[in-house]
């Protein structure tokens, strides 16, 4: 499954596509800013992240003009952290990429496609039960003896 996720980056294509590349957690940030503006400790909290690193982030996105920092209108000292029009076109560029699937997925037959639908919604359920940790034996649901690492293709 590695092989198959890192011969399917899109960092290149992104990068292209944005003039520049979304790593140090400015990807992560820009696509929070999505659901709203929010306030410099928001994100550093919503990250776990300490202040100067997400000044530095915020700092990086603003030189490309993907978000500006404005007064918080409830209290002046703080700044709301929100996208700009062209944070909004590239989130639209960002998502165009990542949601087309694989042309290998493409290809799938229906009944391949609900399948790994399936398998990878138990996996996200596994992965919230436990607190994605990546814990748990991961067989639940499965028919018979889970097979090995080694009986496995």
């Amino acid at each position: 499954m590695q092989r198959f996720v890192e011969s399917h980056s899109r960092r290149g294509e992104l990068a292209k596509a944005l003039g520049f590349r979304l790593g140090g957690g400015r990807g992560k940030v820009l696509l929070q800013l999505r659901d709203g503006p929010r306030t410099l400790s928001g994100i550093a909290e919503m990250n776990g992240i300490d202040a100067p690193y997400t000044t530095l982030i915020v700092d990086k996105l603003e030189a490309h003009d993907l978000v500006e920092r404005r007064p918080h209108p409830d209290d002046r000292r703080r700044k709301l952290v929100t996208l700009t029009p062209a944070g909004h076109r590239a989130i639209a560029a960002i998502d165009a990429i990542l949601l087309r699937p694989p042309p290998a997925v493409a290809r799938l037959c229906d009944d391949d496609l609900d399948q790994l639908t399936r398998i990878f919604t138990r996996l996200l359920e596994a992965e919230a039960r436990d607190g994605g940790a990546g814990g748990g034996d991961g067989g639940e649901g499965c028919a018979g003896e889970r097979p090995t690492r080694e009986g496995r293709r």
